[in-house]
């Protein structure tokens, strides 16, 4: 009688977000204590930023710093609660931690970790327009401007580290006919960039997007962008919007690809078309059929596998499509893979980081968290086999299960280039997991998959 009268001045939803942060440990409600860490000191001089939202505490150190044996030497929490590790215990902080709280009935953990400080540069621009291409390794941004552009009267745009201090400043004209560094500094970490502005030459490969700036892109379609420009030789980016105003040079042209994500799932001509109306812009579709037929090449990956039906091929809306946002991403508890089978052989599928079975690619790890975004043929649904699919499209399947075409190309003829489509949920770029979650060993494969693609049009 007294849970049922304090549900009923309470109300369902209020218990709801009173226990939204916290987690009961029986059947007995305790609604008097919270479980939060106030604040977190380690070593007497590191003291944490604690967000009890996403329940991290992040404690920053020196660039050199042993994080073998740190110690807890404050860790104020709500009234009445206690923590395992407690203050004054040794916590190995290479990797991160998790404090769990308790009070009373209730408890929640806490994700604490250690971050060496860093002064890096986030984001390059020159004048407002053109992106630099940023190398965190060898410290170097490089930046591509069209032909003909004035180098002695540039002016950047920098995003750096929060706090961090830039020398020279931003947001002042300088002369980048030779290469000129910019040196940045937080705390005790102190990085020099050496930026390169010069004339971009005529792309060979090219990535064509929906935004009219690559750093618009959804973080999916620029983790692929990024790749794309500090991994392969004389590549850019540009609009579909670009190719329409003949701002996009494709003489030496040899692949163009796109790789569309979308939260939404985008299945059949009309759906498409509402989703990317730039790219169906017959101003757009006449350029790229004219490159097609003169021999040019294409990439389509993820939702961008329904352009060939607009480049003059046969039915080409795949009939299975599905997946979930970036917020809803699944975490993958075993590397995941699609099938190759009897189709080992195929260019694309060389030289991978296999595991047991050879009819098997694996393209991300445990820990990683992949929103499966898929568009492919389901056998049964449309065409009864791949045989018909084969006939009734003109594509020749080169992935996927028994039932199923996950990956399918349009071969090159005397009347047209090549088309590599790749559909299946497994060719991911993007993920929300933070890289401590996880280990990178099969992920790699998706870039290597996609460095194959281009050697194979290029041909």
């Amino acid at each position: 009688m007294k849970m049922n009268k304090f549900i009923g001045i309470l109300g369902l939803f209020g218990i709801l977000g009173l226990f939204a942060s916290c987690n009961k440990n029986d059947s007995q409600f305790n609604v008097d204590g919270d479980c939060h860490i106030d604040s977190l000191v380690l070593d007497d001089i590191y003291p944490g930023i604690v967000n009890h939202a996403a329940r991290t505490v992040i404690v920053e150190v020196p660039v050199v710093h042993d994080d073998n044996v740190m110690t807890i030497t404050t860790l104020n929490l709500s009234a009445g609660a206690k923590a395992t590790p407690a203050k004054g215990a040794q916590v190995n902080m290479t990797s991160p931690i998790a404090i769990h709280v308790e009070n009373g009935n209730v408890y929640q953990d806490y994700k604490v970790s250690v971050k060496h400080h860093e002064a890096k540069i986030l984001s390059f621009k020159i004048n407002d327009k053109y992106i630099g291409r940023i190398d965190q390794v060898a410290h170097t941004i490089t930046v591509p401007v069209p032909v003909g552009t004035d180098l002695k009267t540039l002016i950047p745009t920098i995003k750096t580290t929060e706090g961090a201090t830039l020398t020279p400043a931003a947001g002042v004209s300088y002369d980048f006919t030779n290469p000129m560094d910019f040196n940045v500094t937080y705390k005790t970490a102190s990085t020099t960039y050496t930026v390169t502005v010069k004339e971009k030459e005529n792309p060979v490969i090219l990535y064509l997007g929906l935004a009219e700036n690559m750093e618009d892109l959804n973080p999916e379609e620029q983790e692929a962008v990024n790749w794309l420009l500090a991994n392969v030789e004389n590549s850019d980016y540009a609009s579909f919007d670009d190719l329409a105003a003949n701002r996009v040079v494709l003489t030496d042209c040899k692949v163009i690809w796109w790789h569309f994500h979308s939260d939404d799932v985008v299945q059949g001509k009309v759906a498409f078309e509402t989703a990317a109306p730039e790219a169906v812009n017959y101003v757009v579709l006449d350029q790229l059929k004219e490159y097609y037929q003169a021999g040019g090449s294409f990439l389509f990956t993820r939702f961008a596998v329904n352009m060939p039906y607009y480049l003059g091929e046969k039915r080409s809306f795949p009939d299975n499509c599905f997946g979930k946002s970036e917020a809803e991403a699944e975490l993958v508890n075993s590397p995941w893979d699609f099938r190759i089978t009897d189709h080992t052989d195929h260019p694309l599928w060389q030289n991978l980081t296999m595991g047991a079975e050879p009819d098997r690619i694996y393209t991300c790890d445990k820990g990683y968290r992949i929103s499966n975004t898929s568009a492919q043929y389901k056998m049964g649904y449309i065409f009864a086999d791949k045989a018909e699919f084969r006939e009734k499209t003109g594509a020749y399947d080169i992935a996927g299960p028994e039932d199923a075409v996950v990956a399918w190309e349009y071969k090159r003829t005397a009347e047209h280039g090549a088309i590599v489509c790749i559909g299946s949920g497994c060719y991911d770029w993007y993920t929300v997991a933070e890289p401590s979650e996880y280990t990178s060993y099969f992920h790699e494969n998706v870039a290597k998959i996609t460095e194959n693609a281009f050697n194979y049009l290029k041909q």
